[in-house]
């Protein structure tokens, strides 16, 4: 029963990830003109994030789970710069709002393709290292690497049905 269980729960997870790599590519075209290359994305094991910048959406509804994003906080300030037009030290209090308004985009452009009734939550922002990430602990995480000219993240998927 418990490999019926997961292996549907590693493909309901995989077959999210699709909508997540399109919003990320949607919104990083539209809102900051630089396209994004993802590499072939893969299970995770480990609670701590990628990076150091984490942006935390809850995801509730037919859906539930999680989506983070990570970046590497000289990505994190790129990104922050060229979505607002001007440069934010990290150390300004627009600039963990700059980083969940990223957050929000994605998510919110990935559930629109979920086809079921799902909500997001606002993003919740956690910046250094060594932070942990508690997730659903029977679901996979899927990491979604992702490169662009500003530089690395990845999107950290786990999420199920709810029935």
């Amino acid at each position: 029963m418990s490999t019926t269980v997961t292996s549907t729960a590693q493909n309901f997870t995989a077959g999210m990830v699709v909508h997540f790599v399109s919003a990320v590519r949607e919104v990083f075209s539209t809102m900051l003109a630089t396209n994004v290359n993802v590499a072939t994305p893969h299970h995770k094991n480990n609670p701590s994030p990628t990076y150091d910048v984490s942006a935390i959406i809850g995801i509730s509804g037919q859906v539930v789970g999680s989506m983070v994003i990570s970046f590497e906080l000289p990505t994190a300030a790129k990104i922050v710069t060229a979505l607002s037009g001007t440069p934010i030290s990290p150390s300004s209090p627009d600039f963990p709002d700059a980083v969940g308004e990223i957050a929000n985009m994605v998510a919110g452009s990935a559930k629109k393709n979920f086809g079921a009734a799902a909500s997001i939550s606002i993003p919740s922002i956690v910046m250094g290292g060594g932070h942990t990430l508690a997730r659903l602990h029977d679901q996979p995480c899927i990491v979604i690497p992702c490169n662009t000219d500003f530089g690395r993240f990845v999107i950290e998927v786990s999420v199920k049905a709810n029935p």
